[in-house]
């Protein structure tokens, strides 16, 4: 896959390592100032169109991009995506979270909080009682984070809006990856029911939490590959030399094919395939 690809990691402001504590006297960033700022970095490097994968709150802030800069993305790719405004119960349990990291920082506490949205409980309380390397890498990164600046972008995000609305009119192809641990589980499913279902695929991924990308990552491979194969990617077809004199013949391209061509249809999308399960609806 990174073939084909030059890859943008876009990080939340003063979310990138090394960066300094954000003068209070900067203005509080929206949801909505935040998708434009994935535009400027666009322009800055003269990107005209871009493929987007993001993850729970990231997923809304690239799904707000693609409706409102809908020229120019080409497809998205969302982790345990959240669509809606923030429920009661989320929008208080967020303002706790805010004022931890605002009088304790970083703290014990707070990390433990976020592991719980971030990963499923089988991952977090291993039988036998060491952490895994994912579990205690989080919780590097988490100490390398200027906790001030992480409440802004969480004050961003639970001040978002709904984009149920919107999503009717999402144009670009769309592939949902949805933990079934997540706490933003059902919320996947509902934005995977709101988009049109000629553009987008929802993929279950079985004893998982929401990032998808680091606890269950090989689940992503084949549906990610199929879904770019809907765009022109592919990999290139190997060629074997055949004869002794240093000349080569290609080989027949049907003898290295990676998928079968009926695999590649819409349809294909729903076979099961452990650890993940797939859901497709079908018009009737």
């Amino acid at each position: 896959m990174l073939h084909n690809f030059c890859i943008y990691h876009i990080d939340a402001p003063g979310h990138e390592l090394g960066a300094d504590v954000i003068s209070s006297d900067e203005p509080l960033l929206c949801v909505d100032d935040l998708a434009d700022q994935v535009a400027e970095v666009l322009d800055y490097f003269g990107l005209r169109e871009v493929m987007c994968l993001g993850v729970t709150a990231g997923a809304y802030i690239l799904t707000l991009f693609a409706m409102k800069y809908k020229e120019r993305v080409l497809g998205l790719i969302l982790v345990s995506p959240i669509c809606k405004g923030p429920s009661w119960t989320e929008w208080i349990y967020n303002k706790v979270l805010m004022n931890l990291l605002y009088f304790y920082g970083m703290c014990g506490l707070l990390k433990e909080c976020l592991l719980q949205r971030y990963f499923s409980k089988e991952l977090r309380c291993s039988i036998q009682g060491a952490e895994s390397d994912v579990i205690q890498t989080c919780r590097r990164l988490l100490d390398e984070r200027q906790s001030l600046n992480v409440m802004r972008f969480l004050q961003a995000v639970n001040a978002r809006h709904d984009l149920s609305e919107g999503l009717k009119n999402l144009q670009c192809k769309t592939l949902i990856f949805a933990g079934d641990s997540s706490p933003f589980h059902a919320e996947s499913i509902y934005m995977s029911e709101k988009i049109d279902s000629k553009i987008c695929a929802l993929v279950e991924v079985q004893a998982c939490g929401s990032l998808v990308t680091e606890e269950h990552p090989i689940s992503m491979i084949v549906p990610i590959e199929r879904f770019l194969m809907g765009f022109g990617f592919h990999r290139q077809p190997h060629f074997a030399s055949s004869s002794s004199n240093g000349s080569t013949s290609p080989a027949s391209p049907s003898r290295h094919a990676i998928v079968a061509p009926e695999l590649l249809s819409q349809e294909s999308l729903g076979i099961k395939l452990k650890p993940i399960r797939t859901r497709v609806r079908v018009e009737t």
